[in-house]
């Protein structure tokens, strides 16, 4: 096993599998579990076919009175255009993708230029070696485990290769971004990611439906 010994678990449960008449009260109940992280799936419906947040979500989560570390995930085909409305509405990390063609590194600096920290994010069918050239520019990089644009999909074992690939590279390169997973993780899951050096969990489905979001929460810690 090879998982970098800087970084010790962080589950980022995602307000998508949240109370949409009640963002406030879900966002509550992460912190209520001892968490520090909330994931935000952010969606156009152009890059992945659904609708979810935008930046006054954030916002009003902020007045609410919300101090998580919000975990900002662009699912956009222009991320590069939005960086600065999610910066200012209270996005701590902002993860954009890969795939769309844009000025990956402008945008990657533009984000730390704003305050926040900055990740690059896998399709299941992107390799790993597409953002090679990145990797020492990042905070975070996100392998996503299944195809991005709804909540509840199955895990993708087949995606635990590309986490080892980039667990390898950060250490062989001294590098210490965080290596984040995100789709179908429950405790079975979120062990064997464990192993292929995830450190960052992000959990919808399976925290919120949970009949105890602490422990849920405690057992991704001992891991």
């Amino acid at each position: 096993m090879c998982t970098h010994p800087m970084h010790a678990p962080i589950l980022a449960p995602s307000l998508l599998a949240g109370d949409h008449a009640n963002l406030a009260a879900s966002t509550a109940l992460v912190a209520a579990a001892g968490l520090t992280w909330l994931h935000l799936d952010i969606m156009d419906g152009h890059f992945v076919p659904n609708l979810s947040f935008g930046p006054e979500v954030l916002a009003a989560l902020r007045r609410a009175g919300s101090k998580l570390f919000f975990d900002t995930h662009l699912m956009l085909d222009e991320p590069h255009r939005y960086l600065e409305p999610f910066a200012k509405a209270g996005a701590s990390l902002i993860s954009i993708h890969i795939e769309p063609a844009y000025d990956h590194p402008a945008a990657l600096a533009r984000i730390r230029t704003l305050g926040c920290q900055n990740g690059i994010v896998l399709n299941p069918g992107t390799p790993a070696a597409a953002i090679e050239p990145l990797l020492g520019l990042v905070d975070l990089v996100l392998v996503m485990t299944v195809q991005p644009g709804f909540g509840g999909q199955s895990f993708r074992a087949d995606m635990l290769p590309k986490l080892r690939q980039l667990d390898q590279w950060r250490t062989a390169r001294g590098l210490d971004f965080r290596l984040e997973v995100d789709g179908g993780i429950d405790l079975a899951h979120a062990a064997a990611c464990r192993a292929a050096g995830a450190d960052t969990f992000v959990a919808g489905t399976s925290f919120f439906r949970a009949a105890d979001q602490p422990a849920f929460a405690a057992a991704i810690a001992r891991m």
